[in-house]
C-alpha cells in the first residue's frame, strides 16, 4: 500500500521560489483565526513551533503612497515612527486590507513577499537573520513555507532594517 501524497497549493509565490531555485519545505495548516489571537500566532499554535520563528509579511504605504513590505518576526510589531526614520520618510502606515491584496495580489491572511503583483521594496528585521529557519506565507492562507532566512535575502534582495517592538505573546 502506497502513502497518500499531499498536493500542497502552486501559487505565484511557490513559482517563485522554484523559478529561482529556492529550497524551501511545505506545511499546511487549518486557517482560522480566533477571536483575540493573531494569524502568526494561530499558525504557530497549528505547527507546533515558537511564534518568534514565524514570520509575517506586512504591506505599508510611505508618505507618498509608495507601497513597501516589512517582514517581521510573529511575535513583533512594526516601530513605524523608526521605520520612516530609517527610511528617510516623512511618515509609514499599514495598508488597508483591501489596499494591500490590490497592490500584493494576495489575501490579507495569506500574503507572502514572493511573487507579488507589484514590485515593492522589501525590508526585514534584522534578528530574523539570527534563526535558522523562519516559516513565512506561501501566498495562500492556511499554506506556510519554512526556508533559511538568508535564502529570504538573497530571493528578494532585502534591506535590513532594526524596528521590531517585541510584545508579550
Amino acid at each position: 500500500m502506497g502513502r497518500s501524497k499531499i498536493k500542497y497549493p502552486t501559487t505565484p509565490a511557490t513559482r517563485f521560489l522554484k523559478k529561482h531555485r529556492i529550497e524551501y519545505t511545505s506545511h499546511l495548516y487549518d486557517y482560522e483565526l480566533s477571536e483575540g489571537s493573531s494569524v502568526a500566532q494561530a499558525a504557530a499554535n497549528a505547527l507546533g513551533i515558537e511564534q518568534h520563528e514565524m514570520v509575517k509579511t506586512i504591506v505599508l504605504v510611505d508618505h507618498l503612497e509608495r507601497p513597501l513590505i516589512v517582514l517581521m518576526h510573529g511575535d513583533c510589531t512594526i516601530n513605524t515612527g523608526e521605520l520612516a526614520r530609517q527610511l528617510s520618510c516623512k511618515k509609514i502606515t499599514p495598508c488597508r486590507p483591501e489596499q494591500a491584496q490590490r497592490i500584493s495580489g494576495y489575501q490579507v491572511g495569506g500574503t507572502s513577499p514572493f511573487g507579488t503583483r507589484k514590485e515593492m521594496p522589501v525590508y526585514m528585521e534584522q534578528t530574523i537573520l539570527d534563526l535558522e529557519y523562519i516559516y513565512i506565507n506561501a501566498g495562500k492562507r492556511g499554506y506556510l513555507i519554512k526556508m533559511t532566512p538568508q535564502d529570504v535575502v538573497d530571493a528578494l534582495h532585502v534591506n535590513m532594517v532594526q524596528v521590531a517592538v517585541f510584545r508579550d505573546s
